[in-house]
């Protein structure tokens, strides 16, 4: 198991969370319809599984056309509320029609049942060839991939979020796939 990181790994975590959310404002989001086309050629996403999506903020690429596709080819999906700080995620059912609401950080969630994901799709900061993610530092995915430890967890970015590596702190799991508007990773 990785070691705890000191303090000077953390500084560099956090100096590299702000290049790439700056680098990130720099991307075309319409690049999501390419990503969506590299994950569903995988196949890697059993029939019928129950698909922990989220609503991008501004400088995620756009997710939408991969939500929809899936709903198409028959996918519960869900969408995470994200609770007070120090919880895992909750994830309520949703499906393109479905009203949301504005929650904690700018994210939108629908009030709706809660749902227990088989694969969670989470938004990345950048990521490394490990297949380790450095996301926005609340850790809200960490404790969440806790929680469902047999879940699928796939990194979700631009090809140009890749960093040479992350260090990973002892709590953290690493992504089992990365999916970028480029190629979908499996580790």
């Amino acid at each position: 198991m990785p070691s705890k990181p000191e303090a000077g790994v953390t500084e560099s975590k956090q100096s590299l969370r702000a290049r790439m959310k700056a680098l990130r404002q720099t991307l075309d989001p319409t690049l999501g319809h390419a990503l969506a086309t590299h994950l569903l050629a995988a196949n890697i996403l059993p029939e019928r599984a129950i698909i922990a999506g989220y609503i991008p903020l501004p400088g995620e690429i756009d997710i939408l056309p991969l939500l929809h596709a899936l709903h198409g080819r028959g996918h519960q999906l869900c969408l995470p509320e994200t609770p007070p700080k120090g919880h895992p995620l909750i994830f309520r059912a949703w499906a393109p029609h479905v009203p949301l609401t504005t929650g904690r950080f700018g994210t939108q969630h629908p009030l709706t049942a809660p749902l227990t994901p088989t694969i969670i799709l989470t938004p990345l900061v950048a990521f490394d060839d490990q297949g380790n993610r450095l996301g926005f530092g609340a850790g809200y995915y960490d404790r969440t991939f806790a929680q469902h430890p047999h879940a699928l967890r796939i990194g979700i970015a631009y090809a140009a979020q890749q960093v040479p590596h992350i260090p990973p702190d002892e709590h953290d799991l690493p992504l089992h796939v990365i999916a970028t508007e480029q190629k979908t990773r499996s580790f």
